[in-house]
C-alpha cells in the first residue's frame, strides 16, 4: 500500500532505516516497527511511502491466529484521507551510496563508517524488506560498484514474497546481483536449495570473507541464531563483516 508521508518524515528517511507505525485499539496501543510491517522501499519516491505488509489471516480463519493480524486488518481498512501515526525513522545501519555504510555497533555507540565492495545478504521470510531496499538503491545507481548477492530462505514456495521484483532485478542486472533461494518444504522439481541455511549455501552463493565484504542478516531468530551465525563463524567471517537487523 502507499501513503503520503509528511515533510518531516520524508526529510529524515534514509536507505536501511525503518519506521514505527502505531494503532490504538480501545485502551491498547499496538506498535509495529520491524521490517515485516513498515519499510521504505525507495526513498527517492518523494511523494509516496510504500509499505510492505505480508498477507495474514483475517479474524477467525486460522486456529493459531484467532484474531488475525490486527495491524494488517487495520491497514486494509484505511480510506483515502485517513491519517496514520509514524515514529522514526530509526535503525543502526544506513547506506549512503557507492559501497559506503554508516553502522552503529549498538544503540549507545556512535556510527562507524564501513566500505563494502561485496554485499552478501541472508533473508528469511519478511526479513527480505530491508534487503530489497538496499538492492534497489545500489542497482539504480550505474556508478555504484557494489556487488550484491542474496540468499533468501522461506518455508514454502508460496511464502516467497517479492519474488517477481527480485527476479526482475536479477534479470536486469545479472552481473551486479546474484539471487538464490532455499525452502524448508520445496515442491517437486525445485531448482534451488532445500532446508535451513548451511555453510555450503553461504560458501557457494555469498561473497567470501574479506575486508571488502559485508554480510547482512534479517529473519526469524532461530534462522539467524542457529543457522546463520554458527555457519558464518565456521567459515571465518569476523563480527565486523556481518550485521544483523
Amino acid at each position: 500500500m502507499g501513503l503520503q508521508p509528511s515533510p518531516v518524515l520524508l526529510a529524515s528517511l534514509g536507505v536501511g532505516l525503518l519506521t514505527l507505525l502505531g494503532l490504538a485499539l480501545g485502551s491498547y496501543l499496538i506498535r509495529r516497527s520491524r521490517r515485516p510491517k513498515v519499510t521504505l522501499l525507495d526513498p527517492n519516491e518523494k511523494y509516496l511511502l510504500r509499505l510492505l505488509d505480508k498477507t495474514v489471516y483475517q479474524k477467525g480463519v486460522h486456529p493459531k491466529f484467532p484474531e488475525g493480524g490486527k495491524m494488517s486488518q487495520y491497514l486494509n481498512s484505511l480510506k483515502i484521507g485517513d491519517v496514520v501515526e509514524f515514529r522514526g525513522p530509526s535503525g543502526l545501519l544506513t547506506y549512503t551510496g557507492k559501497g559506503n555504510f554508516s553502522i552503529q555497533p549498538n544503540k549507545k555507540s556512535p556510527p562507524e563508517p564501513q566500505v563494502a565492495k561485496k554485499l552478501g545478504m541472508i533473508a528469511g521470510g519478511t526479513g527480505i524488506t530491508p534487503m530489497l531496499q538496499l538492492i534497489r538503491a545500489i542497482l539504480k545507481d550505474p556508478e555504484d560498484p557494489t556487488q550484491c548477492s542474496l540468499l533468501f530462505a522461506n518455508q514454502t514456495e508460496k511464502d516467497i514474497i517479492l519474488r517477481e521484483d527480485l527476479e526482475e532485478l536479477q534479470a536486469r542486472y545479472p552481473s551486479r546481483f546474484k539471487l538464490w533461494f532455499t525452502l524448508d518444504h520445496p515442491p517437486e522439481g525445485w531448482a534451488y536449495s532445500k532446508g535451513f541455511v548451511t555453510a555450503d549455501m553461504i560458501r557457494e552463493h555469498l561473497p567470501a570473507p574479506g575486508d571488502d565484504a559485508l554480510l547482512l542478516l534479517c529473519g526469524p531468530p532461530p534462522m539467524v541464531q542457529l543457522a546463520c551465525h554458527p555457519n558464518l563463524d565456521k567459515l571465518g567471517y569476523s563480527q565486523k563483516m556481518r550485521f544483523t537487523y
